[in-house]
């Protein structure tokens, strides 16, 4: 291999500078929207409450059952000790649902919630970023230790969080554009399975576009290792001052 075969330094730099953010993002997406087990805690309530009512029509067997898994994923990660956020964000939404189809005694009405949450979020993701800021910015800033930095240090960073919230806003808008009408023309078991069909395909493509548009933004600053950093150096300060004293005296 010739010289001019072989990369350059700043090129192996560089490459391993953007496999590293693309790491980094990765992780933090991650750990932000819980993964694979944390989709399947979405979708596994909503697919058992369409698969029995297709099979009996009946609500409450249905409604109970739904709920009762969502409880059981919460207990189970209760007791491997893992975040039970992801968990517990599932059961409030199933059981919002079982109340409202008990009350009104329609089984469409099990969606209704969850299809008002999706609608307000895409609403949010849009409206926060018109505002300067981006949700999604919101969300990811604490899980890279950054904050809220990226609104007035990171410029880069913060038209990343832009887009992305733009993705999840309009992405989120257009399963409700397909959801809504649904709800008024299907009956309860093809609104369902629409439904448990759209749990993932538009999730994913949401965060993959928030991992290509943060892959590519500036690297987020760490402002919990620049207050250790002050810390340590006030520290030093106030040792130095002290020695400085005893030697005086």
């Amino acid at each position: 291999m010739t010289s001019l075969d072989k990369p350059t330094p700043d090129t192996d730099r560089t490459d391993q500078q953007e496999a590293d953010a693309k790491a980094v993002t990765e992780a933090a997406l991650f750990e932000a929207f819980g993964g694979i087990r944390g989709m399947v805690e979405t979708v596994l309530p909503g697919l058992l409450f369409v698969t029995i009512f297709t099979i009996n029509k009946d609500l409450h067997t249905s409604a109970i059952a739904a709920l009762v898994v969502s409880l059981v994923l919460v207990a189970v990660r209760l007791i491997r000790k893992d975040t039970v956020k992801h968990a517990f964000s599932g059961v409030f939404g199933v059981a919002f649902g079982v109340v409202f189809a008990m009350m009104t005694g329609n089984a469409k009405d099990f969606y209704l919630p969850g299809m008002i949450y999706t609608l307000g979020l895409a609403l949010a993701y849009i409206v926060t970023t018109i505002a300067g800021v981006p949700l999604i910015g919101l969300i990811l800033g604490p899980v890279f230790k950054e904050n809220l930095s990226w609104r007035t240090r990171n410029p880069g960073r913060k038209k990343a969080y832009a887009k992305a919230s733009w993705a999840w806003g309009l992405i989120l808008l257009a399963k409700c554009a397909i959801l809504f009408p649904l709800y008024w023309w299907a009956d309860t078991a093809q609104l369902g399975w629409v439904l448990v069909a759209l749990k993932i395909p538009p999730f994913l493509l949401a965060v993959y576009l928030t991992w290509v548009f943060l892959a590519k933004a500036p690297p987020p600053i760490d402002v919990f290792a620049e207050m250790e950093a002050e810390e340590q150096a006030e520290k030093a300060r106030k040792e130095q001052a002290a020695a400085a004293r005893n030697t005086e005296a």
